[in-house]
């Protein structure tokens, strides 16, 4: 079986959910006797890389806020269709739009919806427009539509009538790592706060900010993170930054696996998700993790995680400075944490999962 998969910036990878997730399932899928060619972009996955037995095939693109993806979907899209492919696999809402092509030549299709992305902030009033539009295309086009999360699958179900396939994100249980590379940081084992993400207004993380500096700690908290066409929002942050908030932009590898391993907690304060593989890792390393309210997070989270109502400046300072003055009550979330990650997320399952569908599809074939 032979399937491209279209939508991401590349792998391996470096920074972004939906690159960690075609990441995890491409090189998974790859030993269970399918072929798997990934479209990246020319300055996200380098000349020379090589990942598991996956072909990367990295292609242009006009790499510009609102011209970055439509115009390498496009090209891949054309490759694919030429390159006949027994699965095309699109990820997210804009590359959805173009999921019905490749049926033209006999390919079947995949869309996965990582999250809602005309919710994101960081986009303007026609781009949140144009970005709406596509649900209907990611429920329609495509042979096939996956969701992360149940709250999308219920979405799709009541407003496009679409039976989506539910496959989550996963995670992997890590080693926790000793900290030896935190000093270059900055930081001190067990004495910060952490945040991972990327920094866009939809993670919260000015509400995040502001509630740290209402809080009387020798804490710190660590902001984990680059910008993704937020620059006006990363300056917003800066005016927060000092010797007690440390903007870090990105880390990957051992340092991040370090930062992870020796927070004593960690923020997810995000106002909207699909399912945060962030708050996956977080939990994956039995940190006690303290989350939005919003759906998405406490469909993953309820159960061994401490939430605030989002956007509540003054909900998120009280439960955040009620977890620095318990360590014990921060030691019993994280240590049912992990018990939670290892039950029911898992990239196995999800690849297996897909692999399945995939299956399916080519047996209707």
């Amino acid at each position: 079986m032979r399937v491209a998969m279209i939508g991401q910036k590349g792998i391996p990878a470096t920074y972004g959910g939906i690159e960690r997730h075609v990441d995890e399932i491409a090189r998974r899928l790859v030993p269970m006797g399918i072929d798997v060619d990934v479209f990246c972009r020319l300055y996200y996955t380098p000349a020379d890389a090589s990942y598991h037995g996956v072909r990367l095939l990295r292609r242009p693109s006009l790499h510009t806020k609102h011209f970055d993806a439509i115009t390498h979907v496009t090209f891949a899209t054309i490759e694919s269709m030429m390159r006949h492919y027994d699965i095309v696999h699109f990820h997210a809402l804009g590359p959805a739009l173009l999921s019905g092509l490749p049926r033209l030549t006999g390919s079947k299709t995949v869309v996965t919806v990582h999250g809602l992305d005309w919710q994101r902030e960081k986009w303007g009033a026609f781009a949140r427009w144009f970005l709406r539009q596509c649900e209907g295309p990611a429920a329609h086009f495509p042979d096939r539509t996956i969701v992360v999360s149940k709250t999308l699958r219920k979405h799709f179900h009541d407003q496009h009538q679409c039976e989506a396939t539910f496959i989550p994100n996963g995670t992997n249980l890590p080693q926790v790592r000793p900290p030896r590379k935190l000093a270059s940081l900055g930081l001190t084992p067990g004495k910060y706060v952490l945040f991972v993400g990327r920094l866009v207004p939809e993670k919260g993380v000015h509400f995040l900010c502001e509630a740290f500096n209402q809080i009387d700690t020798d804490m710190k908290l660590a902001l984990v993170g680059g910008l993704s066409f937020s620059q006006s929002y990363v300056d917003v942050l800066r005016k927060y930054e000092s010797d007690r908030i440390r903007l870090l932009d990105y880390v990957f590898g051992e340092a991040l696996d370090e930062l992870w391993s020796n927070a004593y907690c960690v923020v997810q304060p995000s106002t909207m998700e699909g399912l945060s593989i962030a708050l996956l890792e977080a939990l994956s390393y039995g940190r006690c993790v303290l989350i939005s309210d919003i759906p998405e997070n406490m469909e993953v989270a309820e159960e061994c995680s401490l939430s605030f109502r989002s956007k509540d400046v003054g909900d998120l300072r009280e439960k955040l400075e009620h977890l620095i003055r318990h360590p014990e009550v921060v030691q019993g979330y994280g240590e049912l944490a992990r018990k939670h990650i290892l039950k029911h997320y898992s990239w196995d399952n999800v690849a297996e999962s897909t692999a399945q569908l995939y299956r399916e599809l080519a047996g209707g074939k």
